[in-house]
């Protein structure tokens, strides 16, 4: 017998297909299948053949199984093939595999095998188990919106905190302020950028910053400033102004982050206090020094609103719950755990200061208040032993969807700045001086 004239055993063809098939008369009857569906579809193909599909792969969602009968109908009534929607059909599993069902997910085609007059013969059922790719697309949405939620967070606290912030890349040249920057200013952002945001400063003062800020662009050193800002009416106020670069695993520069703070009433005071008194020169610039230092303090900014040198918290809420602390605020409470409980709760210290009715006004009339040198005491360690302590300090409300949602709170502590000025002040009530 010649090769061309050996039988072909289609059948064996048929199984041997490298995709998922599965044979069956018009009535889902099935009568074979390929190897590859019998891997996939957790069941022998002795039991399988001989009964309906729905017999013997019994759907856990009757949807899902309606969804197939549709098609399957829609095949016989047409005669072409049709496609299904990606669906959820849970396979019973072998007891040997422990029993029960495993939740998967197909894309499955059914095609018309027609007779020669036309008439159904068969459907034939090509499956594709896409139960992995969707589980990967599912998880890819998932931390894409995750991503986005946190950029949508960054991005209000950046608009959100009451200092100017700015960024620039690594050559130095400005790329980006927040809104306070540009309120401050008046100036839209597209007369910022770049290096236009130098002619807002004073004459007097461009040169000195300019040669600052590219000394440590040259060299990487943080970046630190005082300077005179032209507001949008006119005025200059003194700002304190601190960077700090970002860089990669290389050591690289990729960008710089700044932030800045209004010290024209805090410069104007220490001012006063020098001329007041020449004699006390030396006391008043050691004021000014603690005044410098407690500064300095609240606006290092090493990572964004993180590594702010200022106390912020998020208060959440119409019952004041932490819901997000700064390295440098939990630093006044270092043994107490503050998010996820109220300020009345972990702070029963401040109830009789009123500070709690403050936060209710705040929160309700979404008025913005200003503190300055509140006097507060606190047990600072676990010791409930109560020091005095001085603040600045801003509540402003926040909304979502137009709503009260809760309380940023900015604050730094000015203590050693108030004990200084207090003793300058006993000094020079002293007789003779």
């Amino acid at each position: 017998m010649t090769a061309s004239a050996t039988p072909v055993d289609y059948q064996r063809l048929f199984r041997s297909l490298p995709d998922n098939f599965l044979l069956m008369a018009p009535d889902a009857t099935i009568l074979d299948n390929t190897d590859g569906h019998v891997a996939v579809s957790l069941k022998s193909r002795e039991e399988a053949v001989g009964r309906t599909l729905f017999e013997a792969y019994p759907s856990v969602d009757q949807n899902q199984g309606d969804i197939i009968a549709a098609s399957h109908e829609h095949v016989r009534q047409h005669l072409e093939p049709h496609a299904m929607p990606v669906i959820r059909y849970d396979l019973a599993k072998p007891a040997e595999q422990g029993g029960g069902f495993e939740e998967m997910y197909w894309q499955a085609t059914h095609y018309p095998v027609l007779d020669e007059q036309g008439r159904l013969q068969y459907i034939l059922q090509r499956t594709q188990n896409v139960t992995e790719q969707l589980r990967a697309a599912q998880e890819a949405a998932k931390a894409q919106a995750a991503l986005a939620e946190e950029q949508d967070r960054t991005r209000f606290v950046l608009e959100n905190l009451p200092v100017l912030i700015w960024t620039a890349d690594a050559q130095g040249q400005r790329d980006y302020f927040n809104s306070r920057w540009l309120d401050f200013t008046g100036h839209p952002l597209e007369k910022q950028i770049g290096v236009q945001w130098v002619d807002s400063i004073h004459p007097d003062d461009r040169s000195r910053v300019l040669s600052t800020w590219q000394r440590s662009v040259d060299t990487g050193d943080l970046y630190q400033v005082e300077y005179r800002l032209r507001r949008h009416d006119g005025q200059y106020r003194w700002i304190l102004v601190r960077a700090t670069p970002r860089r990669d695993a290389a050591g690289t520069i990729s960008m710089w982050v700044g932030g800045a703070t209004d010290i024209h009433e805090q410069r104007q005071m220490v001012q006063e206090l020098l001329q007041a008194n020449e004699q006390q020169g030396m006391l008043s610039e050691q004021a000014h020094t603690l005044y410098r230092k407690a500064e300095n303090q609240r606006e290092t900014y090493h990572n964004l609103f993180m590594q702010a040198p200022a106390m912020i918290c998020i208060l959440r809420g119409p019952e004041h719950r932490y819901e997000f602390v700064n390295p440098q605020y939990q630093q006044l409470f270092p043994h107490r755990e503050l998010v996820g409980h109220s300020v009345a709760e972990v702070l029963p210290e401040v109830r009789e200061l009123g500070l709690i009715d403050l936060l209710d006004n705040v929160y309700r009339t979404g008025e913005t208040y200003f503190g300055n040198e509140l006097k507060i005491q606190l047990e600072r360690d676990a010791s409930k032993e109560l020091r005095d302590s001085y603040f600045n300090f801003i509540y402003q409300q926040f909304r979502e969807n137009n709503q009260p949602a809760g309380i940023m709170v900015f604050a730094f502590e000015v203590t050693d700045f108030v004990l200084a000025r207090q003793a300058l002040e006993r000094l020079n009530d002293v007789p003779g001086n």
